[in-house]
């Protein structure tokens, strides 16, 4: 899903004042995390990922791979917090998050 700036900082507000569901150690990106991961975008679509450690390659290539995994489009990534999207994969649900057509 292509996202506008505007959809973005939009979805970037949302974010602002959600808690991390979803907390990577230092295993890094394992199939259990992915799963996690999937499991929470199909609950609440817009989800905040919290990643330890300090080396910034590291949380870009997680930043990647959660993306590329999951299909969800990359919110932001700041610091040790990482956010996405992604839109309900069920047609009979109604979208929790409504982004604004600009």
């Amino acid at each position: 899903m292509k996202l506008t700036t505007k959809q973005i900082t939009h979805l970037r507000g949302l974010a602002h004042s959600l808690n991390p569901v979803v907390m990577i150690g230092n295993n890094g990106l394992t199939e259990n995390i992915i799963k996690e991961i999937e499991r929470n975008l199909d609950a609440h679509e817009l989800i905040k990922v919290q990643v330890a450690g300090d080396d910034r390659a590291t949380r870009k290539a997680i930043f990647d791979g959660v993306s590329s995994a999951t299909g969800a489009t990359q919110i932001h990534h700041i610091g040790k917090q990482l956010i996405f999207y992604r839109a309900s994969k069920t047609v009979k649900e109604k979208a929790k998050i409504v982004i604004p057509k600009l």
